[in-house]
């Protein structure tokens, strides 16, 4: 597979205009991809490899394995060694990428908007005990009966906001992807030195900490005019985050329903140390009950339209979680929804979110904590559909950046997507299959985005005759044919 092969484009219609006419071709989601790439690895030593590599882990069907990357550039009866050495001593660069990816969305962005970055962590489940940075850890997807444990790695990803269009719709690129493992426990009866230095190792090891770490080296990277929105879950909504986070840096995340809010200290003391806390204020929840509180309504993009939602506010409060800094607490009513139509109407949990910008608008805050949301979609399909994880390196340079790559990869997609069918356009190369036509998605979806590259990579060399098969009604036959696989229709219709 050439990573630098062009695929097909249709040209556009000549101008109507008078004078001299011109024949323009539309770019393909290959050729952006490409170029993007071009720019991301301008001053990398092997550029080539990284974009071989970087393309692989798209288009790869099954699971993505070295070996399998190998197979899909058609290396797979060539010596793997520099592939392998290319992970494991240190030569891939897959923070060119982000950069890249990061550059791409400023420059998507009003001037004085600001840079809106979701905030997680996620586990890459594996089986091997001598894998580099696996423990046992508490499973998310186990029961709420009963805690469960899984044998992964632990990754952290910040994802920036590009807006699609004017009502309030986003997707969420990633822009940093980074190993978050912890130290091993030193054994029972081991010296003083030993205990210390895994009790200091297992502070820097901290997620928090961590992810306090790379947002200050995102504020350096990013221009000083322009502010950084992080939106978070509970588990960043510490000390740790909040007291620490760079300068022109705003923080929304939820917190618990008994959070400690204090008011403005109403005068200091002439003598002593200076008052930080005033009276206690209400909690998050007792602000919800509160009849005397009235609820206000705000709209936000979610789900695909707007919506309304009932909130309450207390402003220029004090928490113990920011210190002197004042802040605001915003509590959404729970909302109402049914399981199927006719059936009993149910309620969400209500959600109390903590923004240190105290004159930030209300409906902003709603909307960026729900933009959030996209977070877990990238990690959904960063794992599904680019296989994340599956790996099988032993290396712990190779165990960084193998899925550090794929993660580049998947924001340049979604970029490259942007520039050439826009902002809502889709590919329409490869139709829908006909039980997905009657509610077809609003994006581009990251799996259509893969079956477009390998359209455009395949196509020539597979040959379809056309797939109008697939949308156009067929006669009846008294006799069915006899049903065989269809390798164009399996290739460019594959789910992962």
């Amino acid at each position: 597979m050439d990573p630098r092969g062009q695929g097909p484009s249709d040209p556009l219609p000549p101008s109507r205009a008078a004078g001299p006419r011109t024949r323009q071709k539309k770019t393909s989601l290959l050729q952006n991809l490409n170029a993007l790439l071009d720019r991301a690895l301008a001053a990398c030593p092997q550029p080539a490899r990284h974009a071989a590599h970087a393309l692989a882990q798209l288009v790869t069907l099954g699971r993505h394995t070295l070996t399998g990357l190998l197979t899909a550039q058609n290396r797979q009866h060539h010596d793997w060694t520099a592939d392998y050495r290319f992970y494991s001593h240190g030569r891939a660069h897959a923070h060119t990428l982000f950069t890249t990816a990061r550059q791409q969305v400023e420059a998507a962005l009003p001037a004085d908007a600001p840079l809106v970055v979701g905030v997680d962590d996620s586990l890459l489940p594996k089986t091997g005990r001598r894998i580099p940075g696996t423990a046992w850890r508490r499973d998310p997807l186990g029961p709420p009966f009963q805690v469960q444990f899984t044998w992964a790695q632990r990754v952290l990803q910040f994802s920036a906001a590009r807006p699609l269009g004017p009502e309030g719709a986003v997707r969420l690129v990633p822009i940093d992807f980074v190993h978050a493992p912890t130290p091993a426990k030193p054994r029972p009866g081991a010296d003083a030195p030993t205990q210390a230095a895994y009790v200091e190792a297992a502070k820097q090891a901290n997620l928090v900490a961590l992810a306090q770490r790379r947002l200050a080296d995102l504020r350096a990277h990013v221009p000083a005019e322009r502010k950084i929105h992080v939106v978070g879950d509970g588990r960043y909504s510490n000390r740790t985050l909040l007291r620490h986070r760079p300068p022109g840096t705003v923080y929304i995340g939820r917190i618990r329903k008994d959070s400690a809010l204090f008011h403005l200290p109403p005068a200091q003391p002439a003598t002593g140390r200076k008052r930080i806390y005033g009276a206690p204020a209400l909690t998050p929840e007792q602000l919800r009950q509160a009849e005397d509180q009235p609820w206000q309504t705000v709209n936000a993009y979610a789900c695909g339209k707007i919506h309304e939602f009932k909130v309450k506010v207390l402003a220029d409060v004090r928490s113990r979680l920011c210190g002197a800094n004042p802040v605001q607490v915003v509590v959404i009513a729970p909302l109402g929804y049914r399981p199927c139509r006719g059936s009993k109407r149910l309620y969400r949990q209500p959600a109390y979110l903590l923004c240190t910008d105290p004159t930030l608008p209300v409906a902003q805050v709603v909307q960026e904590y729900l933009w959030r949301w996209d977070v877990e979609v990238n990690f959904r399909e960063e794992k599904t559909l680019l296989g994340v994880g599956q790996a099988q390196v032993r290396v712990p340079a190779s165990v960084d950046a193998v899925p550090a790559l794929a993660v580049g990869a998947y924001a340049l997609l979604q970029l490259a997507a942007l520039e050439t069918y826009g902002e809502t356009g889709q590919p329409d190369t490869v139709p829908l299959p006909q039980w997905r036509q009657r509610h077809p998605p609003t994006r581009a979806t990251t799996g259509r985005l893969i079956n477009q590259l390998r359209y455009e990579l395949w196509a020539a060399a597979l040959r379809p005759e056309s797939f109008a098969g697939f949308t156009s009604p067929r006669s009846p036959d008294t006799k069915p044919e006899k049903r065989l696989p269809h390798l164009a229709s399996a290739t460019f219709y594959a789910t992962n």
